[in-house]
């Protein structure tokens, strides 16, 4: 179909290269023999456009409704001599002549040109509705076609349709207004949302120690940036700037930031062979108790040491604690003859604490309780070493033993804290100043004084006997 908004398309609608337009506009007829020319009717002034008022663009249909052409005789006539005549509100026009055919025939040519200019038209209010293409192409081929209208050779609703057209070529400018001020609109959305990205990007740059997790968010800046159209090149330019900026910093401090931690792990490597080494010399010793201590020293000295190069670290962690194992493995089997004493003081720290957990009662006599537990520590002490494998849970049945002479000491002072105490008497105190400050305002014959004083009276005495009760509950 030929594009509405070319101007040229207003010339083409009231001509036709078919053969039965030649001869309706007066060219060679096809029967043989050729056609007089009669006189014909002067036509009078060709009216123009009529004014209306400007439409808005809500008054344009969403889907334009088809013009259609009705009834030909409703619309026009074909005289005797084949002059073809459109009614028009301002009168009878002539519009061209039909000399191949049948009248019938000759009234169905001119509403077929209707339809086709009327086809133009409603592909121009269709344009225009959606909101496509530049609304002052489709103003100005809507113009030209108002222009033509008045010596258009077709039949049909010709006011209908110079109405319409009308209403484009009134409504466009404001439909072109509309469409640049969203476009406006989502240009400074765009613009907004990108400088809000940049400044993300740029706080990320100045401060985010979170490499991955920044470096992932400048990336997904970088791919919602993308998806961000409509922004004019100059802007565009300059807040990407901003972005590739602050990435490029980013980007320079996290290199700076690993390659100091490189350097820092290479530090690390050279200070753990220098441990190694002291590992490997003191794992002949026989002397248990002091290597034992220096090999803490040296696992302390480890830790602190960082960590090397990945591919380094397992291997100088298996070297360190080969050193280790040799060490205490030999410790190990110096000390298995002393398995049968620990053993037995296993034994007989079990036994004391059994006895210790049923006699020992701190809820019923405290002090009898700390006697009982001091006499039962020293006992413990005398006993000795018990197998490693057993002492942890022997030390736990002793502290939770000691718990529970703590939780009887500390519930004991709650309930004498003096400064508890000392509140609820200073509220006793308050409430009984007051009755008395009553007492003599009701002797003066204040009686409504006396009544406030009452009230302030009895809070205080409230508030007494819940601090009291706050230290009876403890």
């Amino acid at each position: 179909m030929t594009d509405p908004t070319d101007p040229t398309i207003a010339s083409e609608v009231t001509e036709s290269t078919t053969p039965a337009d030649t001869a309706a506009t007066g060219g060679p007829s096809s029967s043989a023999e050729e056609v007089t020319p009669r006189p014909r009717p002067r036509p009078g002034p060709k009216p123009g456009p009529r004014p209306g008022p400007h439409p808005r663009p809500s008054e344009l249909p969403l889907v334009p409704t088809p013009v259609p052409h009705g009834d030909p005789h409703q619309f026009g006539r074909i005289d005797a001599d084949g002059v073809v005549w459109l009614k028009a509100p301002s009168g009878e026009r002539e519009i061209g002549s039909w000399q191949a055919g049948s009248v019938e025939d000759g009234l169905a040519h001119f509403a077929r040109k209707f339809d086709d200019l009327a086809t133009e038209v409603e592909i121009l209010e269709e344009r225009l509705a959606a909101r496509s293409g530049d609304p002052r192409k489709a103003q100005a081929a809507a113009q030209h076609l108002l222009d033509a209208l008045p010596t258009a050779a077709v039949l049909g609703d010709v006011a209908a349709l110079e109405e319409r057209l009308n209403l484009i070529v009134g409504s466009a400018d404001e439909v072109a207004d509309s469409i640049k001020s969203e476009r406006d609109r989502l240009r400074t959305e765009a613009i907004a949302r990108k400088e809000l990205l940049a400044a993300e990007a740029e706080e990320i740059g100045a401060d985010s120690t979170q490499w991955k997790a920044a470096g992932d968010r400048l990336r997904a800046i970088l791919d919602e940036w993308k998806t961000i159209k409509g922004v004019d090149r100059k802007t565009d330019d300059a807040l990407w700037k901003r972005y590739a900026k602050a990435r490029d910093a980013f980007n320079r401090r996290r290199g700076a930031h690993f390659a100091e931690l490189d350097r820092e792990r290479a530090g690390a490597k050279a200070r753990k062979e220098e441990l190694i080494a002291r590992a490997e010399e003191l794992s002949g010793s026989t002397d248990w108790g002091p290597t034992s201590g220096k090999f803490r020293e040296l696992l302390a000295e480890w830790k602190a040491a960082g960590r090397a190069p990945r591919d380094a670290d397992d291997a100088l962690w298996q070297r360190f604690k080969a050193a280790q194992d040799v060490f205490f493995s030999a410790r190990n089997a110096a000390t298995s003859e002393r398995d049968s004493e620990f053993a037995a003081n296993a034994t007989a720290k079990v036994a004391l604490l059994d006895a210790a957990e049923k006699t020992i009662n701190p809820s019923s006599d405290l002090d009898a309780a700390r006697r009982e537990f001091r006499a039962f520590r020293d006992k413990w002490d005398e006993i000795g070493k018990v197998p490693r494998e057993q002492m942890s849970g022997l030390e736990g049945r002793a502290r939770a033993l000691e718990k529970r002479i703590r939780d009887a000491e500390d519930a004991q002072w709650q309930r004498t804290d003096p400064e508890a105490q000392a509140r609820a008497a200073q509220f006793a105190d308050r409430a009984a100043q007051i009755e008395d400050q009553a007492r003599k305002a009701e002797e003066r014959g204040k009686a409504k004084d006396a009544a406030k004083l009452r009230d302030q009276a009895a809070q205080w005495k409230e508030w007494a006997d819940a601090a009291a009760s706050a230290i009876a509950d403890r």
